[in-house]
């Protein structure tokens, strides 16, 4: 069984078709690329018309599935079957029955976004016996550098270390929005350029190189109060392209690994960094110079005022403050 999206399109690349996918989970990125590739590639144009249909799982049942699926090609090799949505689809497990003996012909893509099946019941059981049963996991923050890296590098380009932090921290894990950025940016380079910088960045996505998280939390790493506050006031300005709570995100998920950090055994910048389970060792920077700025009691008392801020941000307690309010006070808290 093919378990990684690798692994997967890979597999559909060399026209290794299976009888059943069932593509699950979190990340909605990859179960796309996946079922995009499939109703694409595997029938050509003209094979489509009466080969390929698309299902949606809030207006069909388990029966309209088999029956659908049941159905043998016309003038072609595959017929291909696609649910999306099929974690709408009411007693999903009830496919179980077709999955006994399916049809060689039939491609039957589900995509059950959102969530997973059971692993211990039958269905999944099955599926995984008889073709792919694939989880989309989210990517975690800790990973996405390493993440853009690769989607770059497969693109034929590089990127600076800077220029992917800032991707990372300004665009988060939303995957989509994230493919969407890199493409606009290699799209983009100059001519005989093959490296992403900072700039780029700037000119095409509109992230500012000086106002941004990563510079925000840069500055209080090293304790700039100045810069801290000049880019408080930039985000107070520009609200609708600095959201509060995805600053306040990014910074809490900055403490939280510092307080992890603290307890590595190996302080070195490739000890912190695996110990944080970050891909690339440059990743520890921050925090080895965090750690010098910051003892572990203050951070726990900063994880507690990030938390407070998040409140008030959302009308909790905040009486007149407004967000900018909330989050001067923050920076003056965690600086002095």
């Amino acid at each position: 069984m093919a378990t990684t999206y690798e692994e997967v399109m890979k597999s559909l690349r060399a026209k290794n078709y299976k009888p059943i996918y069932i593509l699950m989970g979190e990340e909605s990125y990859f179960i796309d690329q996946i079922s995009n590739y499939i109703e694409q590639s595997v029938l050509s144009d003209e094979e489509k018309e009466f080969n390929q249909t698309i299902l949606y799982g809030l207006d069909v049942d388990v029966s309209t599935i088999v029956n659908t699926a049941k159905r043998y090609p016309m003038m072609a090799e595959h017929q291909v079957v696609i649910v999306k949505e099929a974690q709408n689809v009411r007693d999903l497990e009830s496919l179980l029955f077709y999955l006994e003996k399916p049809l060689p012909s039939t491609i039957l893509v589900i995509c059950y976004k959102h969530g997973v099946l059971d692993r211990r019941k039958k269905l999944a059981a099955m599926a995984d016996k008889l073709g792919v049963l694939f989880e989309s996991k989210k990517i975690y923050e800790n990973a996405l550098p390493a993440f853009i890296i690769d989607v770059v590098k497969r693109k034929g380009l590089t990127i600076e270390e800077s220029a992917t932090q800032l991707l990372a921290d300004s665009v988060g894990a939303d995957l989509n929005r994230l493919m969407s950025e890199i493409e606009k940016l290699s799209i983009s380079m100059p001519p005989n350029q093959k490296r992403i910088q900072v700039d780029l960045i700037e000119k095409n996505i509109g992230i500012s190189k000086e106002f941004n998280n990563f510079e925000l939390r840069s500055a209080i790493i090293h304790k700039d109060v100045f810069k801290a506050n000049q880019i408080i006031n930039y985000f107070n300005a520009n609200p609708k392209n600095n959201p509060i709570q995805l600053t306040l995100a990014f910074l809490f998920s900055f403490f939280s690994n510092l307080m992890v950090a603290y307890y590595a055994p190996n302080k070195s910048e490739n000890g912190v960094s695996s110990f944080l389970g970050f891909h690339n060792s440059w990743q520890a920077k921050d925090y080895l110079a965090a750690m010098k700025k910051y003892n572990g009691i203050k951070v726990m008392t900063i994880i507690d005022k990030l938390r407070e801020a998040d409140a008030r941000s959302k009308g909790y307690e905040s009486g007149s403050m407004n967000n900018g309010d909330v989050m001067r006070e923050l920076i003056y808290y965690i600086l002095h």
